[in-house]
C-alpha cells in the first residue's frame, strides 16, 4: 500500500493521461461488443460535445491542482482532520477510511446537492441533457460544475486531512469509475446486482439518467454504492423501461451542440416532473 500511495503522490501527467484515455478506450471498444441498448446512434457524432468537456474539465482542474496539493500538504503537516484524528491504524485500513470518505464529501454530497439546489442542478443538467448515455458521457460536465465539484473536493481534503497520494488515487479510480458505470454495457445481470453492493454498477446508475422523477433524484454514488444506500437514494428499474435526458428539455439537436449546452445554465426551465411509473 505505501509504494501504491507513493506512485499516486507523485504520478506523472501522462500516467494520469493514460488513465482518462485508456479507460475511455476500453469502454468504447467494450461498448461495441456487449451493448445495453442496441439501438443504432451516431457514436462519433455524439462523442463530439462530450469530448470537448472533457477537454474543459482538464482545463479547469490542471490550474488548480496546486492549490489542492498545497491544501494536502498543510493538513498533513498539521495533523488535521478526520483521518489524522483517528488512532493509529494499518496504511491499508487508513487508505480505505480516506477513499469512502473522499468518495462521499467529494463526490456524493456535492451530486446530491447540484440536484437539490436549482442555479447547481441548471449547471448538472448539461450531464443530464445526453439522449444516449455512453462512457463518454461520464466527462460532459459545464466547466461551471468543474468548479463546483473542485470546490467539494478541496473542502473534503479540509475534512478529511487527505494525504495528496489518497487523493490522486482516488481521482484516478473516480475517472475509471464513472468511464465504467456510464457505459453502454450490458453485464449478466446477477453480476450487475452483485457489484451494486460494493460499487455503482452500470445498472444502478443508468437508472439516475432516467429522463423523469424519481429516478432522476436517485443513485447518486460515483465509486462506492453504499452511499445510496445509506442515505435511501437508492432505487432500481428496469433497463428497458429507462429513457435517456430531461424530460422538461427535449431538444436533441440543442442538446448535442456544445454551443447551447454551454447557454444551458443560464436558461429558465424546471426541474423533471414526477413520475413514479
Amino acid at each position: 500500500m505505501e509504494e501504491l500511495l507513493n506512485y499516486f503522490k507523485d504520478i506523472p501527467a501522462l500516467h494520469r493521461g493514460i488513465i482518462i484515455v485508456g479507460g475511455l478506450t476500453f469502454f468504447w471498444l467494450l461498448e461495441g461488443v456487449m451493448p445495453l441498448f442496441g439501438k443504432p446512434y451516431k457514436k462519433w457524432s455524439h462523442a463530439i460535445p462530450n469530448i470537448f468537456f472533457t477537454f474543459t474539465t482538464i482545463l479547469v482542474n490542471l490550474p488548480l491542482a496546486f492549490l489542492l496539493l498545497k491544501s494536502s500538504d498543510w493538513v498533513v503537516e498539521n495533523n488535521f482532520g478526520i483521518i489524522n484524528w483517528l488512532p493509529d491504524m494499518a496504511l491499508w485500513l487508513y487508505a480505505i477510511i480516506g477513499l469512502f470518505l473522499m468518495d462521499f464529501i467529494g463526490a456524493y454530497l456535492p451530486h446530491l446537492i447540484e440536484h437539490k439546489v436549482k442555479p447547481l442542478w441548471m449547471v448538472h443538467l448539461v450531464h443530464h441533457t445526453d439522449h444516449n448515455v455512453d462512457a463518454t458521457t461520464a466527462n460532459r460536465h459545464h466547466p461551471l460544475e468543474s468548479f463546483i465539484r473542485y470546490t467539494f473536493t478541496l473542502l473534503g481534503v479540509f475534512i478529511i486531512g487527505t494525504p495528496i497520494g489518497i487523493i490522486m488515487l482516488y481521482q484516478s479510480m473516480s475517472v475509471v469509475a464513472t468511464q465504467f458505470n456510464h457505459a453502454n454495457i450490458k453485464l449478466p445481470k446477477k453480476l450487475d446486482d452483485i457489484l451494486s453492493y460494493v460499487v455503482v454498477s452500470p445498472d444502478m446508475h443508468k437508472v439516475h439518467h432516467h429522463y423523469r422523477l424519481p429516478y432522476t433524484d436517485s443513485n447518486y454514488g460515483n465509486i462506492f454504492s453504499v452511499w445510496d444506500r445509506l442515505c435511501g437514494t437508492y432505487m432500481k428499474l428496469d433497463t428497458d423501461k429507462i429513457v435517456y435526458g430531461v424530460d422538461v428539455f427535449p431538444d436533441k439537436k440543442k442538446n448535442s451542440h456544445i454551443g447551447e449546452l454551454l447557454k444551458q445554465p443560464f436558461q429558465n426551465y424546471e426541474k423533471p416532473t414526477q413520475n413514479p411509473e
